[in-house]
């Protein structure tokens, strides 16, 4: 998959997430942080390859009032669930920090989902990919 495509896939799912979750993604943007940041595969023994492979990390805030955080990341939870994901996390609970989050596998296609809350008004919405590899290029072999 070549970057530009996973970054429009991330999008997507990040879009998703905020719709079931009732939720309206920030616009402003941010130029320290931006939403995707790709960073090279690194291998079994720590190896990093030359064939152009990556992982993205996708990063979103978005408002979500803290009086429908818990129902909202419930929400996603159960639509992960029901979409086959894995869920490796969760929970929600005033006395932690964040009250709400959720984190999810999927064992297949190896994408990982993130949400959880940041303050009263906005939450977290994070997709990762596993290790891609572009079109055209040839796999290098360790």
């Amino acid at each position: 998959m070549s970057k530009k495509k996973a970054e429009e896939w991330a999008k997507h799912w990040i879009e998703s997430m905020a719709r079931t979750a009732g939720a309206e993604i920030r616009t402003e943007t941010e130029p320290d942080a931006p939403a995707a940041k790709f960073t090279d595969c690194v291998g079994e023994n720590n190896e990093i390859a030359d064939d152009g492979r990556f992982t993205l990390r996708y990063d979103v805030h978005a408002y979500l009032a803290r009086n429908r955080q818990t129902e909202g990341i419930r929400a996603i939870r159960d639509t992960l669930k029901a979409k086959g994901f894995e869920i490796q996390g969760y929970r929600s609970d005033p006395t932690m920090n964040p009250v709400n989050l959720v984190d999810a596998k999927h064992p297949n296609d190896h994408q990982f989902v993130s949400v959880e809350d940041l303050n009263d008004e906005l939450i977290l919405l994070t997709v990762s990919t596993p290790c891609l590899l572009p079109p055209g290029a040839k796999q290098q072999q360790f």
